[in-house]
């Protein structure tokens, strides 16, 4: 394999035992190398930058700037450049967001080693990369009827404080784990109630339950 085939990646996870599984993983194919690594989403748009790396391997939760931000940040100084979202959450939720601000791919960190190469060689190509899962639930939403669902409307940071709020955190705890004020939190749960048409957190919560966007 020559210097020019080989696929450099960059992986952007906010845990060490992360990053140290995916280069264990990465380490055993002689077509891909781990050309940089970040801890926070800072970091990542600073590093990725020196990396000259060919695919982006972008957490979605991030302690400082969502993986999203992160994206949009990234795909603006290079839009050449193929990032493939890892995640934590149900596909059909985050996938969809993290498609249409420009990702290649998209991956739950549940997925089988193999899917991961697989992808990282798919999106190095220039192609996309989906779970077949994925793949029937976007053909579903491309369908004639289609209704959009009240939270689809929301802006990324208002979906993901609605998650947060849904999984039982507090505003101060979200604002504290995502590096912004409480008042700012509180604003953007405001607007996503507003949005949705809800009264409080209890029917936000039973809203996100029932329409699975939690666990």
């Amino acid at each position: 394999m020559t210097e020019k085939a080989t696929i450099r990646v960059f992986i952007a996870d906010d845990h060490a035992i992360v990053r140290e599984g995916l280069k264990q993983i990465l380490a055993e194919q002689r077509d891909i190398i781990v050309a940089g690594e970040a801890e926070n989403g800072l970091d990542a748009i600073k590093l990725f930058r020196k990396a000259k790396c060919h695919v982006m391997l972008l957490d979605i939760s991030m302690p400082d700037r969502s993986g999203i931000e992160v994206l949009k940040q990234v795909k603006k100084e290079h839009p050449e450049m193929a990032v493939l979202m890892l995640s934590m959450h149900r596909e059909d939720q985050y996938a969809i967001r993290s498609l249409k601000a420009g990702a290649a791919g998209y991956l739950t960190k549940q997925s089988a080693p193999q899917e991961l190469v697989v992808a990282i060689r798919q999106v190095a190509a220039g192609q996309k990369y989906v779970s077949a899962a994925l793949a029937q639930e976007l053909a579903s939403q491309l369908g004639d009827g289609h209704d959009t669902a009240p939270h689809e409307a929301l802006s990324d940071r208002e979906y993901q404080t609605l998650t947060m709020i849904a999984s039982g955190k507090t505003v101060s705890a979200i604002a504290q784990e995502l590096s912004l004020s409480v008042k700012t939190i509180s604003e953007y749960r405001a607007r996503l109630l507003v949005k949705m048409k809800l009264k409080n957190s209890a029917e936000l919560t039973h809203y996100a339950i029932k329409n699975q966007l939690i666990e």
